[in-house]
């Protein structure tokens, strides 16, 4: 097996077992590892797709606690999102995007660890969420970015670990296939190439996936919390360390 081939089925399956377990994050830890060999337009899609066959394939496990009410803001605020994403993806740099949500990760998250286990926010009801997902949608549209930033904000609002899976999960799927419809009609973004790549992805991710998903049950909401938080920084630190060189130079 070549490095190359090693890196695609290897980013897959770390990225996979990541989502099972926290219900995002799939493009954070796969393009971490892609970025070692992947062209950056071809990792885009896959992270996107990557992140769509992860969430359908726990959905079995996880399924049960979906919200369809708690999630509508989201998914309405997401679906408007997605296109200007995309529309951004085409015509400026998303490393600059990229590097302040990174940025803004890092500081935010180790902050939020230690703030009582009871603190939450209630204020702006459902244009807060709305407003949530619409970011989630733009972030989504650039990369596959969908889900840290209505992620954290479903614990500020201090959701418990089921009720934060089941709005997520159903946003998160939404956002997946509102962004692969996108690039669909884009028409450049999905080549032969793209879509040989997503067969391998498919076969690495599913048994990962569905691990990561077994051991989400097995948490409570303060341990699935601090996991969330925990994840986030990492993912802030990987944003923040893959862009800002490309940027300064």
């Amino acid at each position: 097996m070549d490095s190359y081939l090693l890196i695609v089925l290897g980013g897959a399956a770390v990225a996979g077992f990541v989502q099972g377990l926290a219900g995002f994050a799939f493009a954070l830890a796969s393009l971490s590892i892609w970025a070692w060999a992947v062209d950056p337009a071809l990792a885009a899609p896959m992270a996107v797709f990557g992140s769509l066959v992860g969430q359908l394939v726990t959905l079995p496990i996880v399924g049960r606690h979906f919200n369809l009410r708690g999630m509508l803001p989201f998914v309405a605020g997401g679906v408007l999102g997605v296109p200007l994403g995309i529309f951004l993806l085409s015509v400026l740099d998303p490393q600059g995007f990229k590097l302040a949500l990174g940025l803004f990760m890092v500081v935010y998250c180790p902050i939020m660890l230690f703030v009582p286990a009871g603190f939450k926010i209630d204020f702006g009801g459902n244009r807060a969420n709305a407003f949530a997902g619409w970011l989630g949608g733009v972030f989504g549209g650039l990369g596959g970015l969908s889900g840290p930033i209505p992620t954290l904000w479903c614990t500020l609002r201090g959701m418990d670990k089921d009720s934060q899976r089941g709005v997520m999960q159903g946003f998160n799927i939404a956002m997946h296939v509102t962004t692969m419809i996108g690039y669909f009609l884009a028409g450049s973004i999905l080549t032969g190439e793209t879509w040989r790549h997503f067969g391998l992805i498919a076969m690495a991710l599913v048994v990962p996936a569905l691990i990561g998903a077994m051991l989400f049950r097995r948490l409570d909401t303060r341990a699935f919390r601090r996991l969330v938080l925990a994840l986030l920084f990492v993912s802030g630190l990987v944003l923040t360390g893959s862009t800002a060189p490309a940027l300064l130079s």
